[in-house]
């Protein structure tokens, strides 16, 4: 087996666009881990939003939340990294992004605090199956009078709106921290060094299993970390374009089972 490690994102790669783990994608999990391999999960999601789908497939070793920020042990629920925004910084953040009259997520742990009961807030919550605490208070006051350090902050927004605030949050407290874009309605701030590609080196290296046998798979821009990373960087052909054109193969769809298509092809190594 050339590649013993396979690191997927979730939304948008591994998980259907109608939600959901196809059986074919599952089967292909399955039997590369039967044959040896490692596969894992590595997401924006909270902990307590990927676990249920890492059990579903019966995986053991590690799960990846908050775009590195959390990695976790499956079975024990140990954290292995546990990598927060410091209080002040996350104010900070937090005011700012009060200032434009964003839509704001803050998680602490398995708990988010939301500022804003609407649209955004019942499309996330339906598509994560969470639950968020709605603030009274600024969310801002929130974050100070709780003490809260954050394992993430992240703003809702219109598409049109998205590569804008990117580019504000960027300007701001890039140099500090990592931001990033995980969907066309998602920016994302989490502690430097948070990425995927950190995430998946520091799984590789815990399993002394050098980089170049590893595969990474994902599908928007806070993939590409991990995508440059890996021995081979995969994208989904319903990704975005600037993380095609950072791997090394493009697979099929998420609504293709592509994923399983490349566990199969460079995994397993069946003549696809």
């Amino acid at each position: 087996m050339k590649y013993k490690l396979i690191v997927s994102d979730f939304d948008g790669t591994l998980r259907r666009s109608e939600g959901g783990i196809s059986e074919g994608n599952a089967r292909a999990i399955k039997e590369y881990v039967q044959e040896g391999g490692v596969f894992a999960l590595c997401t924006g999601r909270m902990i307590s939003s990927i676990l249920p789908y890492a059990k579903q497939l019966d995986l053991h070793g590690f799960v990846v939340a908050y775009q590195g920020a959390i990695i976790q042990d499956i079975a024990s629920g140990e954290k292995l990294r546990d990598a927060r925004i410091p209080n002040e910084d996350a104010v900070s953040i937090c005011r700012f992004l009060e200032s434009g009259g964003q839509h704001i997520h803050v998680y602490d742990g398995d708990v988010f605090y939301v500022n804003m009961d609407d649209d955004f807030r019942r499309w996330y919550e339906h598509a994560c199956d969470v639950r968020g605490i709605l603030t009274d208070l600024q969310i801002s006051e929130t974050v100070e009078k709780e003490k809260i350090c954050p394992h993430k902050i992240l703003v809702a927004c219109t598409p049109e709106r998205r590569n804008t605030i990117y580019a504000d949050l960027s300007a701001h407290f890039g140099e500090r921290f990592y931001v990033t874009t995980s969907t066309e309605n998602l920016v994302e701030i989490t502690a430097k060094g948070c990425n995927k590609g950190d995430a998946l080196r520091y799984i590789a290296g815990s399993l002394q299993i050098p980089i170049r046998d590893t595969i990474a798979v994902g599908d928007n821009y806070n993939d590409i970390p991990m995508i440059e990373a890996a021995g081979l960087g995969v994208a989904v052909s319903n990704g975005e374009q600037a993380l095609k054109d950072a791997a090394g193969f493009v697979t099929k769809t998420c609504d293709e089972d592509g994923v399983g298509y490349v566990i199969r092809k460079f995994g397993l190594g069946e003549n696809l």
